[in-house]
This record gives structure tokens, sequence and C-alpha cells, in this order.
């Protein structure tokens, strides 16, 4: 690997730390020798470098990498990385609070970390990104890291959300004019989406058309895409629920008309993601949900024989205004919780590695959000350029409301009542947003980033 040359020093650093002399306060000292070390979390996002193939390729291998890199010009800078179980990461932060014992950086899903930053507790990114790398990255995608006109999150690659299809079960049911290329993602209009549905139920009544699920809040983004296709904008400008209006009570209609005809996952209101994920490998799903690692972990499970071969593709979420996708961007959060030198020497190693020509391109491994990268990969890997297009759809699915994780918890009860015939959609939403608003409500008040508090 060639020697990358870091373009920042961190010569500044030193100022910030005042004097380690007899009339210091212990305190003061103790920044001073902080001030040259920061700690590092993430949560298992890709092995390796740039490849999984590497040589003792973990989790940790980038930010190490990175670390070592940034230390060959900062030869006095400590940099310990830890790696964080992503079902451990909740609870490490929350203790992490509660005994002010916060990381420097954190390298996440951004839609993770999103009450950490109302919650006052992470500084923006804005003042360290240069322009040119601004401009190198979606406006799309700077809006999933964005609360009110700041950026909290330095967007480093993505996993978008879409579906995925069984070809041969197109094929056969004669709906090869909605099959895309192999290194295209496919558009269809809500009609076709319809079209395709009630097809392929006519020609295999013996595997569900879609796989859906609501047995918990897990992989509900998608729930909360399908509940857009009409229009409906979810959330309204003041960033409360808005969903039970009339577009998105017609899009729950639409579910319970599809579960009713047979043309979802029997029994989806017990059914949790992993199960129809399963169902679709199986072959007893014609389109399921996916998102770029987990099409891509489908296509080495069959290049290695774990899963038997068949040809799977990918298509946006369908929708009334164009179709529709989400994507979670993994990048670099700082916390503000431990001085002012450490912030200043944990946001100058987030630009080393999120801006450097060489480590950025090791988002190749997951999935660049940068132009540059994907123009340089694409030859290699065609359907780089077909996720770069599909930022163009992109939303931002969460608002980056906090009270998010209240707001997912209240919708899946109100799914499975729809389902069962126990309400009819308008209740459904209604009790929902009803729900949700409140732990919106209450966010919102506490929202240090808001301007609220």
């Amino acid at each position: 690997m060639k020697k990358i040359l870091s373009f920042l020093t961190i010569s500044a650093l030193a100022l910030a730390g005042c004097s380690s002399g007899s009339s210091g306060s212990k305190e003061a000292s103790k920044e001073v020798e902080k001030a040259n070390e920061i700690e590092v979390w993430l949560t298992p996002q890709w092995k390796g470098t740039y490849e999984a193939s590497e040589e003792g390729a973990d989790y940790d291998s980038f930010l190490k990498t990175a670390a070592e890199l940034y230390k060959e010009e900062n030869p006095d800078v400590n940099i310990k990385i830890q790696v964080i179980p992503g079902d451990e990461r909740d609870s490490k932060l929350s203790v992490a609070t509660q005994t002010n014992t916060l990381p420097d950086v954190f390298f996440e899903s951004s839609f993770a970390m999103t009450n950490y930053a109302h919650q006052g507790l992470i500084a923006p990114i804005d003042d360290i990104v240069d322009p040119e790398s601004k401009k190198d990255i979606s406006e799309n995608v700077w809006n999933n890291v964005k609360i009110g006109e700041n950026s909290y999150f330095y967007p480093f690659a993505q996993n978008p959300g879409m579906l995925v299809y069984n070809v041969k079960m197109f094929e056969d049911a004669g709906l090869g004019e909605f099959i895309g290329e192999k290194s295209e993602i496919a558009n269809w209009s809500v009609e076709d989406f319809e079209k395709i549905l009630t097809t392929l139920k006519e020609k295999n009544d013996q595997v569900a058309p879609l796989g859906f699920f609501a047995k918990n809040n897990q992989a509900d983004t998608w729930t909360m895409m399908y509940l857009r296709m009409f229009g409906s904008p979810f959330f309204d400008d003041k960033g409360l629920l808005a969903v039970n209006d009339a577009e998105g009570v017609k899009a729950l209609e639409q579910i319970k008309s599809w579960n009713d005809k047979g043309l979802i996952t029997k029994g989806a209101e017990s059914l949790a993601s992993t199960d129809v994920n399963a169902m679709f490998q199986n072959q007893q799903v014609a389109i399921s949900f996916a998102n770029a690692v987990l099409y891509q972990g489908m296509l080495d499970n069959q290049a290695n024989g774990t899963l038997d071969e068949f040809d799977i593709r990918l298509a946006s979420i369908p929708s009334v205004d164009g179709p529709k996708s989400f994507t979670y961007v993994v990048g670099s959060a700082v916390f503000n919780t431990n001085g002012e030198a450490r912030q200043a020497l944990a946001k100058d190693f987030v630009k080393f590695y999120s801006e450097n020509a060489d480590l950025v391109n090791a988002s190749t491994n997951f999935l660049p959000v940068r132009e540059s990268v994907v123009e340089s990969a694409k030859a290699d890997n065609p359907l780089l350029a077909a996720y770069l297009n599909n930022d163009q759809y992109v939303i931002n699915f969460s608002n980056n409301t906090p009270g998010y994780a209240e707001v997912r918890n209240a919708l899946f009860p109100e799914i499975q009542a729809v389902l069962t015939g126990e309400k009819d959609a308008q209740a459904a939403l209604d009790s929902f947003v009803d729900n949700g608003n409140k732990a919106i409500e209450k966010g919102q008040k506490f929202s240090k980033v808001l301007g609220n508090n």
C-alpha cells in the first residue's frame, strides 16, 4: 500500500491544552496529557481496509490503517480503536453518557446516532468539510446527516434500501418487460407494481408475490416507504408525523388489499424480516426487501455454494411521484464531551480519513458515497454507478427526528391490527400518529440542536 501523506497538522492542538506547570490545576494537566490521545468506537461495518480478502482482515482494519498513516505524520498521537457489537451499542453509549466516558469518534450509521446529536453530545462537522469533498457527495446524502442547518456526521459510505426480485419467476409469469439489467436498478410505477404482484399470484399461487412482515420494528423502513407510495410526506414541516393523511391511509388500505388477495406473505403480522429474507432465498417469495449489503451477501453465498444459484436483481420502491429509495449513511460522529483539544484532534483525524484520496477508496469495500470513487471503480463493478444514480431518489426516511426509536415501536402494532382486521387503516394510522407525535414532541422539547433548549 503506498504511503499516504497527511495534509493536516495538529500543531495548534498543544495551545488548546494550556500550561501544565505547577500553577495549573490537576484537571488542566490531565487535559494536556489527553490532547494527543483520542478513542474511536465503531460497530462492525466491513472487514479489511480495501478488501475482505486481505490477510488478517477484521472490522477495525480500515480505522487501524487510517490511524497508522495519520501517526506517520503525527507520531505523538495515540488513537485507540474499539469495535462495539451492534447489539451492545445503545447500552454502551448509555453507560458512557452517564459516566462521562464517551469516545471521541463513533463510526456508525448516522440514523443510529441522531438522538445523541439532539442531546447536544455531538459536534457539527461542517467546519472540517472541504468544499470539493462536499460537492463529491450528493445533496440527498448530506440531507440524511443534517439537523437544521448543520451536518453532524461526515458521510463515508452508504447502504441504500430497495427491492430484490427473482428474475425466473418474472419470466415464467410473462413479466419480462419489468426486468431490468443486472447492472441497473429497475423502476416500477405503482400501477406496474400492482400488475406484477397480481400476475405473479395468478401464474404461481405457491409463491408469495411480495415479502411483507410486521412482527417487530426490524427493517420497518420498508413498511414506512410503502406508506409513502401514494404521496404522503410522512412528516409535516414541523417534524411531526402526518402519515394519517388521505394518501397514507390509501397506502395502508392498499397493503390490506394485498393481504386479503394473498399478494403478500401469509401471516405477515407474525413474520420478522429475517423470516421473509429466508423465504426469498428459499425461492418462496418473488419480491423482497434488500439493501446493498444484503444483496451482495446473497450473490457471494451463491458464488461460494452456500445458496442455490438463481438470478436476482434490484428495483426501487414504487411511488406515484417517482421511484423512492432511502439509505443508511455510514460515517463519523465527533463527540464534544472530552474537551476542546481532544475534539479538535478527533475532527482532524476524521477529516484525514474522510477526505484523503487513497483512504476514501476503502469505501468500495462497502458502498461509496463519492462520485469520484464510483467513477474510478465502476469499470470493475458497473452496479456502483447504478447505486450512485439512485441517490437522486433518496429521501431522509427518519427526518432525523428526536424520539424516532419510540416512533418505530408505535408503528408495527398498528400494522398488525390492520392485517388481522382489528382496525381499519384510518384508525390505525391515527393511533400511530398520536402515539408517535407524543414521543417526537417530547424529543423536540428537550433537543439541544433545534433551538428549544
